[in-house]
């Protein structure tokens, strides 16, 4: 009988980092490289860089900075999503880029954290958004909250309404896309199977008319539902 083969260690994470800083990219890049699992395999000064180098190396995830020369975060984010939609895309941003971070929310990006942020929530945004999840920091979504403006209030009861016409199952899905879980930690939360989570995610994006999870975890922010472990 032979021996049972050694299992092969996980591939790390692929990260690309996109930033005009560079100050900043050496800190985030010290950050990420002494985090086990996590590999810096590229560093862009603007957005067409960001995009060469995503498409040269096929990162798992691409941090970029809102604002850079060339071309901006979002306009780098909008081609990623059409020319490597394999790769995860978290903006960085600082307090004073709320219409920004309003944009973006239609650029198919999988998370925002905040420049001056916790190492720790940096590190966990990461690994989220390659696992699938949203990674929205609380803070980024109180302010987009109120960036809306004098409508959030009729914004929030229309938030609350749109998932009352949801299952009970589907508004529990909803509240931990909102608290960031991924699929499988959601799929473990409710004791059934990934796949289970993944077609509840689909039939809800559809039903209510949102291109992707973050914009399904600001809709359970505005309805007050992002943090309960039980239906909204």
């Amino acid at each position: 009988m032979s021996a049972p083969q050694p299992l092969s260690a996980p591939q790390p994470l692929k990260v690309l980092l996109a930033d005009d800083e560079a100050l900043l990219r050496a800190g985030v890049r010290a950050i990420l490289s002494a985090a086990p699992g996590l590999d810096v395999v590229a560093e862009a000064a603007d957005g067409r860089e960001a995009i060469d180098l995503t498409l040269r190396h096929r990162p798992d995830v691409a941090l970029l900075d809102i604002r850079m020369p060339r071309l901006d975060g979002l306009q780098a984010a909008e081609e990623l999503r059409r020319t490597a939609p394999g790769t995860a895309l978290i903006m960085l941003t600082t307090f004073s880029e709320d219409a920004y971070i309003a944009r973006a929310l239609g650029c198919g990006v999988s998370g925002f954290l905040l420049k001056s942020g916790d190492p720790r929530e940096l590190l966990a945004g990461v690994r989220a958004v390659a696992d699938g999840a949203a990674c929205l920091s609380p803070e980024i979504a109180r302010r987009v909250i109120a960036h809306l403006g004098p409508d959030r209030l009729t914004r929030a009861a229309d938030a609350r309404a749109r998932l009352a016409a949801l299952t009970a199952r589907e508004r529990e899905v909803v509240a931990l896309v909102g608290a960031g879980l991924s699929n499988a930690e959601i799929a473990a939360r409710l004791h059934v199977v990934e796949g289970t989570v993944k077609a509840h995610v689909s039939a809800v994006l559809n039903r209510l008319a949102l291109k992707n999870r973050v914009q399904l975890a600001i809709l359970a922010y505005e309805a007050g539902a992002a943090h309960s472990d039980g239906p909204a």
